[in-house]
């Protein structure tokens, strides 16, 4: 397509099983294939956010023009939130910010996060994170009214729910159309049918960022879901990059 094509959603790392074992020459033919213009990566899979960190952004240091750095932090360890994240951001140059709730088992909500969100909302920043925890323990709130919250607490913080447009439900999708600060990405393991379409209709072409989960899932098989949904060009367009590189201020 005609278009810049950005990736919101990548891992790096050593996942030897899907071959990609921290070679960021193969993770970039990998996106070659894929027709992946850049892609914004992260590491939530260690215990020391400042391990993961480092590797990350080095892995993205090696292409500066293709891969975007975003910091992942755990509010587990809370007098190193506030270091690690002005590092990452400051020194490293984070894009964005990650948090991972089923690793803490804690929903959003929970006062467990509110380090994190004060200080990324002092800089405007967006973070991406799984809109319910995996086990449902959270399910008794529903996302938009959990994400309401969010934004009337945290007005300057852009919140990009992982996964959501890959098949999040109409929950997902209300709370896209209806909050001026909240995004969908299309990254999913079970690929529901028909979900990029379902949630550009929903919530607005302007609402929804592409990702892979790469190395994860199959980069190929994630723009697939972009480039045959049944919506307008302009739409794909917006989805595949436009507003990816509109909300982190990128220049490709």
């Amino acid at each position: 397509m005609d278009t810049p094509i950005v990736d919101f959603h990548a891992h790096c790392g050593r996942m030897g099983r899907v071959r990609v074992d921290d070679e960021p020459d193969r993770f970039m033919s990998i996106m070659d294939a894929a027709g992946i213009d850049a892609a914004c990566i992260n590491i939530p899979f260690m215990g020391d956010a400042r391990r993961g960190n480092d590797k990350a952004a080095a892995f993205a240091a090696r292409h500066p023009d293709r891969l975007f750095f975003a910091a992942f932090v755990t509010p587990l360890y809370p007098e190193e939130v506030e270091p690690e994240l002005e590092r990452s951001v400051d020194a490293l140059g984070a894009k964005f910010i990650k948090i991972y709730p089923d690793y803490i088992g804690k929903p959003l909500e929970d006062p467990i996060w509110d380090q994190i969100f004060e200080w990324v909302n002092g800089r405007g920043m967006p973070i991406m994170s799984h809109a319910i925890l995996a086990d449902g323990s959270d399910a008794a709130v529903s996302i938009t009214e959990r994400y309401t919250g969010l934004c009337e607490r945290f007005p300057r913080i852009k919140w990009v729910m992982a996964h959501a447009a890959g098949g999040g439900g109409e929950d997902a999708i209300n709370a896209a159309r209806t909050l001026p600060n909240v995004w969908m990405e299309t990254c999913s393991s079970p690929g529901t049918h028909r979900a990029v379409q379902h949630s550009v209709e929903g919530a607005g072409a302007d609402r929804v960022l592409f990702g892979t989960d790469m190395p994860l899932l199959d980069a190929r098989r994630e723009i697939a879901k972009v480039l045959t949904a049944d919506i307008s060009h302009d739409a794909k367009r917006l989805v595949l990059g436009l507003n990816a590189i509109d909300l982190l201020g990128l220049d490709l």
